[in-house]
């Protein structure tokens, strides 16, 4: 076998191995999240049950010590996210002029920077992963 072919062929091996290894943490990943997202979902609705309590029996200003530190109930404000849909409803009541309007979101969309890189995409098949 010439030099050049073994080099091929090592580096066809890398490659499968690094495949290999890259569907291995791929599937460990979707694992985390899937429990991850269920851990958050039940965190949710103890939360909601918790500041339920806490409203009704107006414990607002209360702290519970825990074995690290302490929890303190507050109200946060959360904004809603800047979408296209909510500026265009803005300028539409700043600005009574439609086609400005159009124009401005026109531009705004047309000049968004674009970052473009190389990614893997995996599509599974349908069998479901276990999360034993």
């Amino acid at each position: 076998m010439a030099e050049k072919e073994k080099v091929l062929d090592n580096s066809k091996q890398n490659f499968i191995k690094n495949v290999q290894q890259w569907v291995a943490i791929d599937t460990q990943l979707k694992i985390i999240n899937e429990k991850t997202k269920s851990i958050r979902n039940r965190k949710t609705e103890l939360l909601r049950e918790i500041t339920d309590y806490v409203k009704n029996n107006e414990l607002q200003n209360t702290r519970v010590e825990i074995s690290d530190g302490d929890l303190r109930f507050y109200e946060k404000k959360e904004y809603s996210p800047l979408t296209y849909t909510y500026l265009e409803t803005c300028l539409g009541e700043i600005i009574p002029d439609k086609k400005q309007v159009e124009y401005i979101m026109m531009y705004l969309k047309d000049h968004r920077q674009i970052k473009t890189s190389q990614d893997i995409r995996r599509n599974y098949r349908d069998r479901s992963v276990s999360l034993s």
